[in-house]
């Protein structure tokens, strides 16, 4: 906990990737309870897979919404919807990665006023193994240095496949954000840490789905993919499912991270017939 020179702090959770129906099924148990047990100020969420294990939908957003998560962040996968289309013209609080061309619907970042304090959020994608993008260094500083004027405390969601590109990020984003959160490739890391200029960071944030999984998907679907190079019909994984993300303590008028901790909370051993993806 925060000692007494830092009782204005907020307290932020990221949830990682959160995977299909499984993952939805996880926020909704056990969102409740980890605010109420960790003094959760404001939550974020990696969206992007919500929906069927790719993309999102108008309803997930709004289910999501309505568990209590204050912004979605997106990746790649964002547009496999064509409904979320006009939907993320509208809202807001969805997000796509900022570093797409300019005409491209929705927004890359956001203010909110939480009463503490306001909040930034920032959804950048890497372009090592991706879409060709906009450079996310470049973009990515521009509207730090824009929403700088209007918020101390930033989140950034870099979506990336290259750990690399990921931890490059956070060191070139280290004092002029409260954190640099890593996702799109659904494996939690072991390297949280607070950088040398206040900047809270991990390369992954995990995913909230299935854990006896292939990132999500069937163990046996993944393994005859691989198997066969195959075109097969991937399937959602269900069993086992577990709740991943990070919890970051920032100090709401510096915006600097004294705190950053990862979460793993398992609902249980869990098999259910399929009602939706």
């Amino acid at each position: 906990m925060p000692n007494e020179e830092q009782a204005t702090f907020m307290r932020i959770l990221f949830i990682g990737d959160i995977f299909g129906n499984p993952g939805r099924k996880v926020v909704a148990h056990l969102l409740p309870r980890i605010k109420e047990e960790y003094g959760i100020d404001f939550v974020i969420a990696n969206g992007e897979n919500a929906a069927g294990g790719m993309g999102i939908t108008p309803p997930v957003a709004r289910e999501l919404f309505s568990s209590g998560i204050g912004v979605i962040t997106t990746g790649n996968h964002v547009w496999k919807y064509k409904e979320i289309v006009e939907f993320i013209k509208n809202e807001p609080r969805l997000l796509r990665p900022l570093n797409y061309p300019p005409d491209v619907p929705g927004s890359g970042s956001v203010v909110l006023d939480q009463g503490k304090a306001k909040i930034g959020v920032i959804n950048l994608m890497g372009r090592t193994f991706l879409s060709e993008v906009d450079c996310p260094f470049r973009r990515g500083a521009e509207e730090v240095k824009r929403i700088r004027e209007e918020a101390s405390v930033i989140v950034v969601d870099m979506h990336g496949e290259a750990s690399s590109e990921k931890v490059a990020m956070g060191w070139f984003l280290d004092g002029t954000v409260s954190a640099v959160i890593g996702t799109h490739t659904h494996i939690q890391t072991a390297d949280e840490r607070i950088l040398p200029q206040g900047t809270a960071y991990i390369t992954d944030a995990g995913m909230t789905g299935s854990r006896d999984s292939v990132i999500g998907i069937k163990t046996e679907i993944a393994i005859r993919k691989f198997l066969t190079q195959m075109p097969i019909r991937f399937e959602v994984g269900k069993e086992n499912l577990v709740f991943c993300g990070v919890v970051i303590d920032v100090d709401q008028s510096s915006g600097k991270a004294f705190s950053i901790q990862r979460l793993q909370t398992e609902l249980g051993k869990h098999k259910e017939g399929d009602n939706g993806g």
